[in-house]
């Protein structure tokens, strides 16, 4: 098997490295660039379909395809799947960016559009970039990564501010509370900080809010 560590790996002698890295993002751009308004839904890859949260990951796909708005996930498996097969029933753009890894991760049938990607940071760049509101369902690490990435640029100013939307009040609670106690109550982060991401349940609610939020 190929070495995983790819970060590890870069050397002098392998700045060709630097050549795979520009034709990932060229393919992205030049894929995704006629997508037009899109929504990204993150998830974990580890639910099965019998999951509720399969199922409301599919619905609120649906909606914002109902809603001309594109989808966009990871293009794996669990939530991923679900998002990438609501949004494909309903007839819409279905986006996959599917990461190459040694376990775990496998494309899912349901994009329409699919890329693949070697690079965690190039696939990144591609969601944030090409997304108008990431939605967040219940995940592990990676989702925690891909949230708190953008919170970050937009708190910095990096990206436009677009909406952050947590799915599942009962899942998010803690963290938030968390984040007002201990970021916002020892004063590291501002209190308009706390209004980047919204915690919200129904999918017709939440859907609602992309289209007041984001000039179509």
């Amino acid at each position: 098997m190929e070495r995983q560590y790819i970060i590890d790996d870069f050397r002098k002698s392998e700045t060709w490295r630097v050549f795979r890295i520009m034709g990932e993002l060229v393919e992205g751009m030049e894929t995704l660039a006629e997508i037009g308004p899109a929504v990204t839904i993150f998830g974990s890859a580890r639910v099965k379909p019998s999951d509720p949260q399969y199922k409301l990951a599919e619905e609120i796909a649906g909606l914002c395809v109902r809603n001309n708005f594109a989808v966009i996930t990871g293009g794996g498996g669990g939530i991923m799947e679900a998002a990438n097969k609501g949004a494909a029933k309903a007839g819409g753009t279905s986006v996959g960016l599917n990461i190459i890894l040694p376990f775990e991760q496998k494309p899912n049938d349901y994009a329409n559009v699919k890329l693949e990607f070697k690079y965690f940071f190039i696939r990144k760049v591609m969601f944030v970039k090409y997304a108008m509101a990431y939605v967040v369902m219940p995940g592990g690490f990676g989702t925690l990564d891909e949230l708190f990435e953008a919170v970050t640029l937009i708190q910095t100013k990096r990206i436009r501010p677009f909406p952050v939307i947590l799915v599942g009040s009962d899942y998010w609670a803690g963290l938030f509370e968390w984040l007002k106690d201990k970021l916002l109550g020892e004063k590291r982060i501002s209190p308009e900080d706390m209004d980047i991401v919204k915690i919200m349940d129904d999918p017709k609610e939440i859907v609602a809010l992309l289209k007041r939020r984001i000039i179509l």
